[in-house]
């Protein structure tokens, strides 16, 4: 705005100590007048001082906004790793189906903390069997005694009579698998419920209010709520009540009823369940008592009769074994045999 020399009050005068004698600087554009010029002037620097809180006021809405952009983006971010940490965690579980075993229960333990109290608990120890891929033309023997099978793997090579043809038959060691061995641990709460299927028809603090509010009707079932945690993507909550008698009330129901805007849901109600692994173990085990028998390709018998001419040839002491347990063959097609973890007896 002001260019050249700076301002210059006129009414000051310019000494010059070495000549002793008084100067007055000359009159020029820059020169600054009392009056209507100092008006201007400070105008100006008012002038100036709006433009600056203007800018820093856009600079801090522009600023506001794109924090607001990044956390978005950074919620984004959580989701998907949130996700891909659930496929992960899949692609580690275990898919086993565990027989169903009837169970007498003996007694009654005497809570000791407040959480045994307000939680049934139970416990499984869990030993997934080994399966093993018994190939055409192959067979699992096992025999009482794990000398036997060690003796009959030494020996290796076995010529057994199978009516008018001898077949070189092959000992080995079984190749299994790893083994997993773990305990699980279930907690069903009795002071905890979980609700699912709630519509998305309020924002979520008034949801939870709402669900609050209508568990907490006797009518239906319900009693004082302690907390709602209500999570809007899902459309699930975990409700905490007070007293324990609740829960289990309002679960002799499949469904319980919601009211939102003079309109009826019905939303579903089950457990609240909490499961840990512990002691998970992987390793791999040898079977002490059972031997494969390879070299069986080409024999044109039915299965029955080599198991017992296999079984009557390795029962004599002369061929290098003993009394035998089991014997299982597979000429025409693979079939599974399971071996336990105690002693990896063929099942």
């Amino acid at each position: 705005m002001f260019r050249g020399s700076p301002l210059v009050d006129s009414r000051q005068e310019s000494r010059n100590p070495g000549l002793g004698c008084q100067l007055s600087p000359p009159l020029s554009r820059h020169t600054w007048f009392p009056g209507r010029a100092g008006n201007w002037f400070q105008g100006v620097t008012r002038a100036r001082a709006r433009s600056f809180l203007r800018a820093d006021a856009d600079y801090t809405k522009s600023l506001a906004e794109e924090i607001k952009k990044q956390n978005n983006r950074l919620k984004k971010e959580i989701r998907k790793l949130e996700a891909e940490l659930q496929v992960s965690t899949r692609d580690f579980q275990i898919q086993e189906n565990i027989p169903e075993t009837k169970m007498k229960l003996e007694s009654i333990e005497i809570p000791e903390t407040d959480s045994q109290l307000l939680n049934r608990s139970c416990s499984f120890q869990v030993n997934v069997q080994v399966p093993y891929e018994l190939q055409r033309g192959q067979a699992l023997i096992t025999f009482e005694k794990e000398e036997v099978a060690k003796n009959v793997i030494r020996m290796r090579n076995h010529l057994v009579q199978m009516e008018d043809e001898s077949v070189d038959i092959v000992a080995q060691q079984v190749p299994l698998n790893s083994e997993v061995r773990f305990q699980v641990h279930v907690q069903i709460s009795e002071v905890k419920i979980n609700v699912t299927g709630i519509p998305d028809k309020l924002p979520a603090d008034q949801m939870r209010d709402k669900l609050e509010l209508s568990f907490s009707k006797s009518r239906n079932g319900g009693g004082e709520v302690e907390c709602v945690e209500y999570d809007t993507q899902s459309g699930s909550a975990v409700i905490t009540f007070v007293e324990s008698g609740v829960a289990g009330k309002i679960l002799k129901k499949k469904d319980y009823p919601l009211y939102i805007n003079q309109n009826c849901y019905n939303v579903i109600v089950s457990p609240y369940i909490e499961k840990h692994v512990e002691k998970f173990q992987v390793f791999s085990g040898i079977s002490t008592r059972t031997v494969l028998l390879t070299g069986m390709d080409n024999v044109d018998l039915d299965e029955d009769t080599v198991e017992d001419l296999i079984n009557i040839h390795f029962q004599r002491k002369k061929n290098g074994g003993g009394e035998v347990d089991v014997v299982k063959c597979s000429l025409h097609h693979p079939q599974i045999a399971y071996f336990e973890e105690e002693t990896y007896e063929t099942i």
